[in-house]
């Protein structure tokens, strides 16, 4: 059976090959609903199937939007990830996804394929952005979005949490509970001071104690930031002489991780130790007893992130504070921090 072309449409729909375009690619020019209406019938009956390649080798784009992220095993960049498909899907985009297993090296890798095929955009969710994949994207004079995180190497416009004053939401929860003080499972030796969020998320327990005239003295300990390291870290933590009566984690998998130390140490929570964290995965809902967190909306940042990638004034030169967007946090109170 030979190939459908766009010329079969046009003469089935009694129209041009350049309308049939217009109505594929949703412009650029505007088509008459009952021409519009036409040619899909004739598209439809035909079983015609557009050329991708070919459109993206004659417009130098494709209808892919890039994202990169750090480990989408992660609960909560699974849960980014699939928000960023979704409101991909709506402006009539696909999502390739790479894992940069928080390696300068992999994040490096994925930047050169992904704007090597020429997408619409990238969306960057870069633990430690470098020198190297800051080069990168200049080079390619690509659209880019950072989402979740603001490495500093890079001074593009961004979509984030206001993790700091989230932080400090929680831990001034814990101490309203009387708790004569919180301790803080930050992140590794390696989490960048600036731009990271589990960052801002110490320096929120820091402020928030600092402000109750509490010392955070010897109460910060490092942990990686999922579930099953952090679960080691908690052992140490709750089976030493001085056990803290609350602990704030800057990831819900931190806490997850904790939470089973706990129970495997015979630790009620919330009567002998409160816990909260960071992100409400959906999990976080579920865990025994459900976690106190802290929420913003990744959908409704998702969505952002999406439209600024694909916005055409993106490159535009501009302050970056006018350049950032900064979405709420909320507290969700459950029972691990002793409501309830």
């Amino acid at each position: 059976m030979a190939k459908v072309t766009r010329d079969d449409v046009a003469r089935l729909a009694g129209t041009s090959t350049a309308v049939v375009s217009y109505v594929i690619n949703n412009g650029p020019r505007p088509v008459a609903p009952a021409t519009r209406e036409r040619v899909l019938a004739a598209i439809k009956e035909l079983g015609y199937r557009p050329d991708r390649v070919a459109q993206a080798m004659a417009s130098r784009r494709t209808d892919l939007i890039g994202l990169i992220v750090p480990d989408a095993r992660q609960p909560f960049f699974g849960e980014m990830a699939h928000a960023v498909e979704q409101a991909a899907s709506e402006r009539g985009k696909m999502v390739l996804v790479g894992n940069s297993d928080y390696i300068g090296e992999r994040e490096v890798h994925y930047l050169r394929a992904f704007l090597g095929m020429r997408v619409s955009g990238l969306i960057l969710v870069s633990h430690a952005l470098n020198d190297l994949a800051a080069a990168e994207i200049d080079a390619w004079d690509a659209r880019v979005v950072l989402l979740h995180e603001r490495p500093e190497a890079i001074d593009d416009v961004a979509v984030v949490t206001d993790d700091l004053g989230g932080a400090q939401l929680a831990v001034r929860h814990l101490l309203e509970h009387g708790y004569e003080y919180v301790a803080c499972v930050g992140g590794t030796a390696d989490t960048p001071a600036v731009g990271d969020p589990v960052s801002d998320h110490v320096e929120g327990w820091r402020r928030a104690m600092e402000e109750a005239g509490v010392s955070t003295e010897g109460r910060l300990f490092e942990a990686p930031y999922n579930r099953y390291d952090a679960y080691e870290v908690g052992l140490e933590i709750l089976s030493g002489p001085r056990r803290p009566p609350a602990i704030f984690c800057s990831t819900d998998d931190q806490a997850i991780g904790l939470l089973r130390a706990a129970r495997e140490l015979r630790i009620d929570v919330p009567g002998e130790l409160a816990v909260a964290g960071f992100d409400d995965i959906k999990e976080a809902a579920l865990t025994d007893p459900p976690l106190t967190t802290v929420a913003s909306d990744r959908s409704a940042m998702a969505r952002a992130a999406v439209d600024l990638v694909l916005d055409d004034g993106l490159r535009v030169a501009g302050a970056r504070r006018e350049r950032l967007k900064v979405f709420p946090s909320r507290l969700v109170v459950r029972r691990s921090c002793g409501c309830g």
